[in-house]
């Protein structure tokens, strides 16, 4: 089953540091076409609980979707994934994201504890920052990263996180999980302030395709202080945004 029923969407990356402006993104974006869910990651999860963060956006938007960013999730020994996935059926999440850097064993095994709990699975493998990658100075061997993906897909996940800012990458993996038989559903952060162009990765994307987008939808002026930021003006953002897919 989709994690999302849009074929596209914008997903706001709700990286912010109060539940108070967690509510205002909400309050934001609850009734724009093109907005059916929300990333929630560790300062929030971490700073309220998780659960406590779930319910905020479920009772101001009953209907959304709340994937959990850990930030990055699969990077421990297996049986660690059991715990994982315990919480986040507890939590009230609805999906979760994994980047299993920690080899096959750990990504099989986390993905089969979260799909036992119906809890929607994410696999990402390249990220959108330089020095990530062994062939730009980083650790992760480049081909590693493609295995991520095809181990996601070899069990049955259809839904990726690629770099929205390198769509010639986004082609790569594209091709390689359609020749599996898979029509995948792509997650792309790195637009924006990364330098990623959301109608430039709809043109390779695919049918169904989500931009997350952070900083674009809570402070799109980069004003210093989240407070100073109105309603209007993230309103005005959030709709440029959806027009662009």
């Amino acid at each position: 089953m989709a994690i999302i029923t849009r074929d596209k969407s914008v997903i706001p990356a709700c990286d912010v540091e109060t539940l108070e402006h967690l509510s205002k993104i909400v309050r934001v974006t609850v009734d724009v076409d093109g907005i059916s869910a929300y990333k929630i990651g560790f300062d929030l999860g971490y700073g309220f609980g998780l659960p406590r963060v779930v319910e905020r956006v479920k009772n101001l938007y009953p209907e959304a979707v709340i994937i959990f960013d850990h930030q990055k999730a699969g990077t421990d020994v297996p049986f660690t994934g059991k715990k994982f996935a315990r919480r986040m059926k507890e939590s009230g999440v609805d999906a979760a994201i994994i980047f299993p850097e920690s080899g096959p064993e750990t990504q099989k095994a986390w993905t089969q504890e979260l799909l036992e709990r119906e809890i929607g699975v994410l696999v990402g493998g390249e990220m959108t920052h330089k020095g990530y990658k062994r062939s730009e100075g980083g650790y992760i061997a480049d081909d590693a990263l493609e295995e991520m993906y095809v181990n996601g897909a070899k069990q049955g996940v259809t839904d990726f996180v690629v770099p929205g800012n390198r769509t010639e990458r986004i082609c790569v993996y594209k091709k390689i999980i359609e020749e599996m038989g898979i029509k995948p559903a792509f997650y792309a952060p790195g637009f924006i302030g990364q330098g990623g162009v959301i109608s430039d990765a709809a043109k390779v994307a695919g049918d169904k395709w989500h931009a997350i987008c952070g900083r674009a939808v809570y402070n799109p002026n980069g004003k210093d202080n989240l407070d100073d930021v109105t309603e209007n003006e993230m309103k005005e953002s959030v709709l440029q945004l959806v027009s662009q897919l």
